[in-house]
Formats: structure tokens, C-alpha cells, sequence
């Protein structure tokens, strides 16, 4: 039981109170007050704190009065908690997502040869790459990094090593997140484990925004096109346009699971993560190609996937998978 009450966020004091209620549930404040030989205003505190972890809830047969919880039942509640407001993180990194993809689109259109102000085109990998190089010597604080697409190419990773290494040697943060398929690539994981390991923070998602980097919170490089990278980045230093990129990240980084977590496939009634966003993606409409693409996976493995799927849900096609999904909650 110490073990879900310390993952409830209960300190010991609180605990304490909360063991003497469930060893003996009549007890009032100045009982326990008495019994645990600490203030009233300390058996008030942690019947609040008690109340907000939902380990108490109002008593229907004495009103006025509370009844103690399991801490199971507690625990239960506090993750549906953390799975809505998950939920409601995702939905708002959508809506910049798609707030940042209709500006970018609404501003080449109008300014179809320019670049905005305080911002360079770079054309090419070795344009990129050495105004990469000059960002990289000047940071001082700390570079966030959006690598989507899956596995990263290793004449990439080896460009970017020693840039990560000397930054991370300087006491530069360096926040970065992949995708989750990224896992089942020996190289780009390696390299992951890498940098976690010279104390770089690592983060993963089934889907991420548009490749970036943002230094310092002054300078961010986008690819002119996501879609095609050897067309070109944009480097700007526009404030505005900064300010919503990192905007963008911090919600990708809000929602993603950090690299030494558990991320394993779920089982019973549970999914893992890329299990349900394959599921929402499918959902929306996407086609198997197109739901590889933003998972950065493979199609055959798409495919493996949405097969275990249909059989973990007896399901004899994806319009009946999607139905028995959402009524399990999975969606």
C-alpha cells in the first residue's frame, strides 16, 4: 500500500492520517489528533489533502461525515484524472499545431520569394549544416529539438554528435524528442541513450510537429518544406515566430513519455501509445501509408499492428474495430 500512496504524492504525515482512519473509521479530528499525538490544524491539512487525492468522499449513510477510500479505487481515479488532462494537452498541441501549419502556409502565399523579417533561407545540407555548426558554438542556455520521421539517418547523427557533445560539456540543456519507432532502431535509440547519458533529456511521441530547433529561445531553423528537408531551412530570429515554436514544443514535450520509461504494448484493456494513435489515426480517415508516415514506421509494421488490433478486439474489419474501440474507452 506505501507503494500507491507515495505514487498518490503523500507525504508522511498525511499517510499516517489516513492509516489510522482505515484501522479505525469513527474517528473524528480531535480522536486522531489525540490518537497520532499532532495537531488539530495537521489532521485538517491532511483530511484535505486526503479529500483531493479522492481517499475520502462524503458518506452517504452519515451526511456530514467522510468514508475512507481504498487507496486501489484512489489510485484508479487520479490515473483517469491524468489520462483526461493527457487527453486535453494533446488536443491543444493539435490546434497549434494546426494554428502554426495555417500561418506558415498563409505567409508563403503571400510572400511567395521572401523570407520574414530577421530570418535567412538556407538552400542545401551544407548551408544547413554550417549555420547549424555556428548556432551550436553560441548557445548558452539551452537548444530544443524536434527530430520526427523515426530512425535519423547516420550521416545526421554523426554530423550532430560532436555539436551535442561540446554543447552538453558546456552545461547547455539540450531537450529532444523522437519518435517513439525510434526505439526499434538500434543507432538512433544508441545515440538517444548517448545523450541521456551526458545528461541530455530525451522524450518520445507516437507523433511529433514538423522538424525544428529553437537555441536559446532567439534563433529557430525549420525546414522550408517538412516534407522534402534537402529543399531548405528558414532561420529566423523573428520574435513572434520564435515564441510559437517553442510554444509548439513545450506541448509536444508535455505529452511525451521521457526515454527510459516503460512503453511497452499494453495488455488486457490497455493500449500503448502507439497503439492508440494508430487507432485515432485510422479513425480520422488516414490510409495505412499515410499513418506510417506520421508514426515513422514501417508500412508492413502498420499493417502487423492494426492486425493485433482487429484480433485483441475480435474484430472482423477496421469499421468494427473502430466501433468496439470506442466503446471500450480505448479511443
Amino acid at each position: 500500500m506505501q507503494d500507491v500512496l507515495g505514487l498518490l504524492g503523500l507525504d508522511t504525515a498525511v499517510t499516517t492520517v489516513y492509516r489510522a482512519m482505515l484501522t479505525d473509521p469513527g474517528l473524528g479530528v480531535a480522536e486522531l489528533s489525540a490518537r497520532l499525538d499532532v495537531p488539530q490544524s495537521q489532521v485538517h491539512e491532511a483530511l484535505d489533502r486526503l479529500a483531493d487525492s479522492a481517499l475520502l468522499r462524503p458518506s452517504r449513510d452519515t451526511p456530514g461525515t467522510f468514508r475512507v477510500v481504498s487507496p486501489e479505487l484512489a489510485l484508479e481515479a487520479a490515473l483517469h484524472r491524468q489520462e483526461e488532462e493527457l487527453l486535453r494537452r494533446q488536443q491543444e498541441l493539435v490546434a497549434h499545431r494546426t494554428a502554426a501549419a495555417r500561418a506558415v502556409a498563409e505567409y508563403a502565399e503571400q510572400h511567395p520569394l521572401a523570407a520574414p523579417e530577421g530570418s535567412v533561407r538556407l538552400i542545401g545540407l551544407d548551408a544547413i549544416q554550417e549555420q547549424l555548426e555556428v548556432l551550436a558554438r553560441g548557445l548558452r542556455t539551452e537548444c530544443l529539438s524536434v527530430m520526427p520521421g523515426g530512425a535519423q539517418s547516420q550521416a545526421s547523427l554523426d554530423a550532430s554528435r560532436p555539436l551535442d557533445e561540446d554543447a552538453l560539456n558546456r552545461g547547455v540543456s539540450l531537450l529532444t524528442l523522437y519518435q517513439t519507432s525510434v526505439r526499434n532502431d538500434p543507432a538512433t535509440f544508441g545515440y538517444a541513450r548517448w545523450m541521456t547519458g551526458l545528461g541530455g533529456q530525451v522524450r518520445t511521441a507516437p507523433v511529433l510537429p514538423p522538424r525544428l530547433l529553437v537555441f536559446d529561445r532567439k534563433v529557430a531553423v525549420v525546414p522550408i518544406d517538412p516534407a522534402n528537408t534537402r529543399l531548405g531551412a528558414l532561420c529566423t530570429r523573428e520574435p513572434a515566430i520564435v515564441a510559437n515554436l517553442v510554444a509548439l514544443f513545450e506541448q509536444a514535450w508535455n505529452t511525451a513519455v521521457p526515454l527510459g520509461a516503460d512503453t511497452a504494448t499494453g495488455t488486457g484493456s490497455r493500449l500503448g501509445p502507439v497503439e492508440r494513435e494508430l487507432l485515432k489515426l485510422l479513425a480520422a480517415g488516414l490510409t495505412d501509408e499515410s499513418a506510417a508516415k506520421r508514426l515513422g514506421v514501417s508500412l508492413r509494421t502498420v499493417r502487423r499492428q492494426m492486425a493485433a488490433l482487429m484480433e485483441r478486439l475480435d474484430a472482423s474489419s477496421r469499421f468494427e474495430a473502430g466501433l468496439k474501440a470506442a466503446r471500450l474507452g480505448w479511443l
